[in-house]
């Protein structure tokens, strides 16, 4: 083999690579808070809501967790163009992942609203709460408390592995610029060890803030990755 490695060409572009992370970080987050309210609502009415709607929640999570994230931003790229709607890679990145977090979520947050004791809840009927009160003030915090580890997993999976998907249709995150950066000195071993290794620090750095959220915030003791 005659192929000899220069990181330092690698190295030279990490002010670019930095760049992408960023954009990796934003899109992660944006999209996480975006689908983590979906979820709210989506788990809320269907434990708490009417038939229509509930059936309407239910189709929701069956169509986006059994269709790969892909082909639903390939469709909001490529295929809303041709109703007209035209919107950046950028956003149509974060509505389909945004989207397809709000499924997962739906049913992680599900989870922790079963879990909520009935006691609690009569409690707060008792309080003259309505329903959304009752959400607000008793399931949320104690949901809250229970699936947060779940939700920091959850999190770090649609930060390394969901925003890379980006690239594909020219979102200059993270592997989208180790891609284009590779594209003009053809150091591509090089490029994506260097990239490996900061999705590796990214998800250190997440990792640990959550953790210390959930301690600081809702006494869970989150692990480091």
């Amino acid at each position: 083999m005659n192929y000899t490695f220069q990181f330092g060409v690698a190295f030279a572009e990490l002010p670019e690579l930095l760049k992408g992370a960023i954009i990796t970080f934003e899109l992660g987050i944006l999209a996480f808070w975006g689908g983590a309210l979906i979820g709210l609502l989506g788990a809320a009415l269907k434990t708490y809501g009417t038939g229509p709607l509930r059936w309407l929640a239910g189709a929701y999570v069956v169509f986006f967790t059994n269709t790969p994230a892909l082909i639903q931003i390939y469709f909001l790229y490529f295929g809303l163009p041709e109703l007209g709607i035209r919107w950046s890679s950028f956003t149509c990145t974060l509505i389909g992942l945004t989207l397809n977090a709000g499924a997962y979520l739906t049913e992680i947050m599900r989870a922790g609203y079963i879990s909520v004791r009935s006691t609690e809840v009569e409690a707060a009927e008792t309080l003259g709460m309505s329903r959304w009160q009752q959400i607000r003030y008793v399931v949320v915090p104690h949901i809250a408390k229970t699936i947060y580890p779940a939700l920091a997993n959850f999190f770090i999976v649609i930060l390394v592995m969901g925003t890379s998907i980006g690239a594909i249709i020219g979102v200059d995150e993270l592997t989208g610029q180790a891609i284009n950066i590779s594209t003009e000195n053809y150091r591509w071993i090089e490029m994506f060890v260097v990239v490996a290794g900061i999705y590796v620090i990214l998800t250190f750095i997440a990792s640990l803030s959550l953790a210390l959220v959930g301690r600081w915030a809702f006494r869970v003791k989150a692990k480091v990755f």
